[in-house]
């Protein structure tokens, strides 16, 4: 298949990207590389699908003309997005790169007649600070990133009810993993800890819980929602069952690599989750979905992931304080 992926640059992107081009599927890919974090580390992601056979167009979805890279594209996977909680960007942006540029994207694809599966990439957040129900609860968001995420996720669902676009929505739980953006948890971490940085900790959130889930189990949902067509018009859950203290999650990485972190306090984040537990029955049920790496494999993973990197890489994962 003819599959376009966008964010492909990115974290989940990137790696979704690796998988299809494994599988023997033509990607085509767009990311604008911008400079929300450091350029050079999309740039060595990008790197290595392009590597593999992907072909990358750099351009922006809210503003380019997207005609030309949509076309005869048979499945797409929107993982662009601005992402995170953070106080220093600001509302309209996450309305341009969440709002604006899904709705571009849809535009470009109407008249695409070759589209047989759309996949939006939505989050947790959209639930608010517990994130705890099944699909068909009343979403109550706490961030500007979650309120435009559900926007996005509502604007690709409407053209499915109004046109029987054949799209889906994902909302994605605490993904990590290898090439996880630097002010996540975990990079943050494991910078600090090997290469001795102080570590920066919000108030109150080792007593965060949350559903990690492993991007290697989340590519897997992706590539099944390509032979489900039961899936289309349909909102699922993709994270894992179970649910980790962030306290307890970090003693697990201080074990691993054998030395304690050296945080420093920071204030509580505003519009931060509390407590998220994914509800994947509906996965489970029409995609046969079923997460089975364990926390401490899977950040392994990335802890060798890490200290593999080209140190003029891992610099760039120094965390802020």
């Amino acid at each position: 298949m003819k599959i376009l992926i966008t964010g492909a640059a990115g974290f989940i992107g990137s790696h979704l990207a690796e998988t299809l081009l494994r599988d023997g599927h033509d990607v085509v890919a767009i990311d604008n590389i911008n400079d929300y974090y450091a350029q050079a580390i999309k740039r060595h992601n990008a790197d290595q699908i392009i590597a593999q056979g992907a072909k990358l167009h750099t351009l922006d979805l809210a503003t380019d003309d997207l005609a030309d890279v949509v076309k005869d594209v048979e499945a797409v996977y929107h993982c662009a997005a601005q992402p995170g909680i953070s106080s220093k960007v600001s509302y309209q942006t996450y309305v341009r790169n969440n709002l604006d540029a899904t709705f571009n994207l849809l535009q470009a694809l109407r008249g695409v007649t070759t589209i047989k599966r759309f996949v939006n990439v939505a989050t947790s957040s959209i639930y608010g600070s517990k994130a705890t129900s099944p699909e068909d609860v009343a979403a109550e968001p706490i961030s500007y990133y979650g309120v435009t995420k559900l926007a996005a996720e509502q604007l690709v669902m409407a053209q499915q009810r109004e046109s029987g676009f054949p799209s889906l929505s994902f909302r994605l739980f605490s993904v990590y993993g290898a090439r996880e953006r630097p002010d996540k948890l975990y990079p943050r971490l494991i910078h600090s800890i090997v290469d001795g940085n102080p570590f920066p900790l919000y108030e109150s959130s080792l007593e965060h819980s949350r559903s990690f889930t492993y991007v290697g189990d989340v590519v897997k949902a992706f590539i099944t929602a390509l032979d489900h067509d039961a899936c289309v018009g349909e909102i699922f859950n993709i994270g894992t069952t179970t649910s980790i203290k962030t306290g307890a999650a970090i003693a697990i990485v201080e074990d691993i690599l054998g030395k304690p972190a050296n945080t420093i306090k920071m204030p509580r984040r505003v519009g931060d989750q509390q407590q998220t537990a994914a509800v994947i029955d509906k996965a489970q049920r029409i995609l046969g979905y079923h997460p089975n790496t364990p926390f401490r494999e899977g950040v392994t993973h990335m802890i060798q992931w890490y200290q593999s990197l080209p140190d003029d890489v891992r610099a760039l994962y120094k965390p802020p304080v």
